[in-house]
């Protein structure tokens, strides 16, 4: 998903110990008596692995993978796609995973489903001799694959929203958020239909927007712990605060709650919005010819009230099956997906790396302009919650900031029900 690869609709309906009881159930593959066991064994293994991921981004991986093979004849990787849907990804996954299996030796997990995979008891801790070196990394990724203090998974590829400008009515990007929505008396005395357009529909993209507004005030949806609600904090609620009062003022656009990304993308690149936050992808359809704002257009990091805000983090981690027999080649082979020349193969595909260095290739920033804002966007960029319990927090948050932005409660009301829907999720 060319996104954030997060428009799933996560099921964890058990909690960590009985998907951990279903883990050693069976032990058809592995040959370990359950996770608790296997998180022990096979940390020399060597020989073939096979990585796992949604058909729909294999395109980037599968020259990686050609790379690795050649130099390792003994041992190869063989890519097992899995469905283009990200539910249907994850239900496969979890049947394998819930039966003990070593069907998938490393699997490419949307940043979301971490938390409740290492929960669970699947995933091969990256510790001790499987270490991955993460200081080259960007933190907000080593920040999405990390649980309770433990990194579970290696950053693949990473994104993070931008704020699209418009040059011809704005020359320089505004400082911050009151000087976003200050500015948008521009829009109306030029004739431009909104001035600002986003993602405010009842779906993923309104979790990742409102975290956004969260986070980028301060706040938190949830603790450190990925149970412990803290949006009725009075930095969360400011965050909702500003998104809900943008949105009832038309600052935000009163039709973006029926946006996705893609309205987003034609409402900016058809001029008919001053402002626009969207993904990098969008950058290509503001230059492509037919666009209405090609040759007006800048990027720079979401604003928050002082400043650069803190846009959701995006993308896939690599994670090691707790059962698979060759864990010290999956380990190898995750390092290997994170090295320069991946990593800058991943730039040129519009699939965001995880590497700081590549954001500083001079050529690159050449080709890609908005390398240095996507840049600095990531370097303050927050994961949405890392908790075993997303599905459950990303329906409280959608369902009730749903209800505040059309008036119906207030944000202190939203506030106090995503927190009992949080606490109800977490028991």
């Amino acid at each position: 998903m060319r996104s954030f690869n997060t428009r799933s609709r996560v099921a964890i309906a058990a909690s960590a110990v009985a998907m951990l009881a279903l883990a050693g159930c069976s032990s058809d593959d592995s040959g370990s008596a359950s996770a608790d066991d296997a998180v022990k064994q096979n940390l020399d293994g060597r020989g073939a692995i096979s990585f796992a991921m949604g058909k729909n981004d294999t395109d980037k991986l599968q020259p990686v993978i050609d790379k690795w093979n050649a130099a390792h004849p003994d041992e190869k990787v063989s890519l097992k796609e899995l469905p283009g849907e990200a539910d249907d990804q994850r239900n496969k996954l979890e049947q394998s995973l819930q039966a003990g299996n070593a069907d998938y030796d490393v699997m490419a997990l949307d940043v979301v489903w971490t938390a409740g995979f290492a929960a669970n008891g699947w995933l091969q801790p990256l510790e001790g001799g499987l270490a991955i070196d993460t200081a080259p990394l960007l933190p907000a990724t080593v920040e999405s694959a990390t649980y309770r203090g433990t990194l579970y998974a290696a950053p693949q590829n990473t994104n993070a929203q931008l704020l699209y400008y418009r040059t011809d009515l704005t020359p320089t990007a505004p400082a911050d958020w009151k000087a976003l929505t200050d500015s948008c008396q521009i829009a109306k005395d030029k004739g431009v239909q909104d001035c600002m357009v986003t993602q405010l529909k009842q779906y993923e993209g309104l979790t990742a927007n409102t975290t956004q507004f969260i986070n980028s005030w301060g706040g938190s949806v949830v603790g450190t712990d990925g149970s412990t609600p803290e949006v009725d904090s009075p930095q969360s609620k400011a965050g909702m605060q500003a998104m809900v009062d943008a949105y009832q003022a038309g600052q935000i656009a009163k039709r973006s709650t029926g946006f996705t990304e893609e309205e987003t993308n034609l409402a900016f690149v058809g001029g008919e919005s001053m402002y626009a936050y969207n993904w990098p992808y969008m950058w290509d359809n503001t230059q492509k010819d037919g666009s209405k704002v090609k040759g007006n257009v800048a990027v720079a990091p979401i604003v928050g009230p002082n400043g650069a805000g803190a846009s959701t983090v995006g993308g896939y981690n690599n994670g090691i099956n707790v059962f698979s027999k060759n864990k010290a080649t999956a380990r190898d082979f995750i390092a290997f997906v994170q090295n320069d020349e991946n990593q800058m193969s991943f730039a040129d595909a519009a699939f965001p790396p995880v590497l700081k260095s590549v954001y500083d290739d001079a050529a690159l920033q050449a080709k890609y302009p908005y390398l240095p804002a996507l840049k600095a966007a990531l370097e303050s960029a927050k994961p949405r919650p890392v908790t075993p319990y997303y599905t459950a927090i990303s329906k409280a948050i959608q369902d009730n900031a749903t209800a505040a932005l059309n008036g119906k409660v207030t944000v202190d009301q939203a506030a106090t029900d995503m927190t009992a829907a949080i606490n109800n999720a977490a028991k």
